[in-house]
Order: C-alpha cells, then sequence, then structure tokens
C-alpha cells in the first residue's frame, strides 16, 4: 500500500492524483511507441461477438487476480484504461470515497465480473477494481459468471487482436472439430485460418464425391483430421519439415508447395522429399 500521513481522507486524494499520473505517462509512452490501443480496456461485447459466444455458467464467489482484469461491461470505457486506471477526473469523488473505505478497512462488496479465456471483465465493481490496484493489491473477491467461447482469450489480448481471433472463430465454426483436435490445429498467422477452412471444405467435397451418404460439417472435420491432418503431419515431422511454427503451419505450407510441385492433392513421401529438396 502506498505511504500514509495518518489522515486517511488526505491519502485517499492523493492515491487518485497519483493513478491518474500514472494513467499519463502510460498513455504517453505507448503513443511514443505507435502502440496506443495496448492499453485501452477491452469491450466485452466486442469480444465475445469476435470470439463466438457458445453460452455461461455461474462460477461462484471467489478471489481472482487484479491483472487478469482488463475489460468492461456497459459503459465504462471512456472512464478506465486497461491496468483500471482513472482517465479523467469525472470519476475522482466516487473513487476517492472508495479509497478512503479500503484504507480504512472496512469491509466492501465483491465485484460482479465475466470470465472469457483468462480475462476478466467488469460488470460492476469498477472503481474498486481501479482503487485495488492503486494500492497495490493483487487480487479481490469477485462474484464470477464464465462466458464459454469457440476461441479462447489469452491475458495479453488487445483490441487489435479482435479480426485475428473472428477469422479463428470462423474457421472452427466452418470445420467445427473435437475440442482435442482443435487444440492442435493451430495457426501462427489467424488470418491464415481462411485459406485452412477453404482447403478444408475442398478436400470434403472430392470426399463426399466418394462416399454414397452425406458427410455434414462434423462429420467431415473429424474425418480430415484423423485420415488427413493427423497422418500427414506426423510425415511432415518425420521429413524435418516441421519448422519453427506450429503443425498447422507446416501443414498449411507444405500443401501448398506440394500441389505447386505436382499439381496433386495427394500425399507420400516421395512428394515430401520432392518438396524438401526444393526449399
Amino acid at each position: 500500500m502506498p505511504s500514509s500521513t495518518g489522515l486517511a481522507s488526505a491519502d485517499a486524494g492523493d492515491d487518485f492524483l497519483r493513478a491518474r499520473r500514472r494513467q499519463a505517462l502510460s498513455r504517453l509512452g505507448r503513443r511514443l511507441q505507435g502502440s496506443p490501443d495496448v492499453g485501452a480496456i477491452l469491450p466485452f461485447e466486442e469480444v465475445v461477438a469476435a470470439l463466438g459466444r457458445l453460452g455461461e455458467r455461474d462460477a461462484g464467489r471467489r478471489l481472482i487476480d487484479l491483472d487478469a482484469i482488463a475489460g468492461t461491461v456497459g459503459r465504462r470505457q471512456a472512464d478506465f484504461d486497461r491496468a483500471f486506471r482513472p482517465t479523467s477526473p469525472v470519476v475522482r469523488t466516487r473513487w476517492e470515497r472508495i479509497a478512503l473505505a479500503m484504507r480504512e478497512g472496512r469491509d466492501l462488496p465483491p465485484i460482479s465480473v465475466y470470465r472469457v479465456g483468462d480475462v476478466y471483465f467488469v460488470r460492476d465493481g469498477h472503481h474498486r477494481v481501479s482503487v485495488a490496484r492503486a494500492l497495490g493489491r493483487d487480487r479481490i473477491e469477485a462474484q464470477v459468471v464464465e462466458v464459454l467461447t469457440r476461441v479462447g482469450a489469452e491475458r495479453r489480448l488487445t483490441i487489435a487482436d479482435l479480426p485475428r481471433k473472428s477469422s479463428e472463430r470462423l474457421f472452427r465454426e466452418r470445420v467445427p472439430l473435437r475440442a482435442d483436435h482443435a487444440a492442435r490445429v493451430r495457426l501462427t498467422d489467424a488470418l491464415a485460418y481462411g485459406e485452412l477452412a477453404e482447403g478444408v471444405e475442398a478436400w470434403a467435397f472430392r470426399m463426399q464425391l466418394e462416399r454414397p451418404e452425406p458427410l455434414d460439417r462434423p462429420a467431415a472435420a473429424l474425418l480430415w483430421f484423423t485420415t488427413e491432418f493427423d497422418p500427414v503431419c506426423t510425415m511432415i515431422r518425420e521429413a524435418g519439415l516441421l519448422g519453427d511454427g506450429t503443425e498447422a503451419d507446416a501443414f498449411l505450407a507444405v500443401g501448398g508447395e506440394r500441389y505447386r510441385l505436382a499439381l496433386t492433392h495427394e500425399w507420400s513421401p516421395e512428394l515430401l522429399a520432392r518438396v524438401r529438396a526444393a526449399r
């Protein structure tokens, strides 16, 4: 906790001014570095729309890490930055009142949050979060509702990541893999998910021509993973073509080179040897 003068009301005022200075310095630093959006608080509605909402469940009351709280529900985007430092003097009166209560050790009700992946979004309690962080606390009591999404959210998620996350979500909708399979189909460049989805759909179309029964998306996704992606990734690994990226990165890259060299969608060790020789 910051130093105390012995007069809690005066200390609460100093706490607010200190938090405002830190916010201003952080904003200036980000602007000079050319990355102003990094410090922007995450808007819940936009994030969930990009990730694809599946449902929600009550996770109960628990202590949560303050540095995992990076978003807001509703209209508080203009009042706080991503670190919940106040961005204007508008919130000062209420902020200082809560700071005084915390400094005096009074009990405050738990905040209310949504959890999306590894990130929390405040529904009620923005000022309490802001003050707790300013006073150097690490955790806060919260009533948590977990929102389940098709694509996950990491703590480092920023607004600039949302178009890429949306691209990944569209892939998951077009190619509805099982969770354990989806965990292996990860692309470094999220914008490449569209290309991969088109490849899977083209593959499924060719498979459908050879099968009498209809092949829906979940069935096609399972068949593609077990008879195409998984065995081909094994071949790529054994051929030394995996590279520094993910399995899916290698699958997409080698697949493109395979077709360029041999004009075929088939895989074989000999063809992979040709691809390796061409690199």
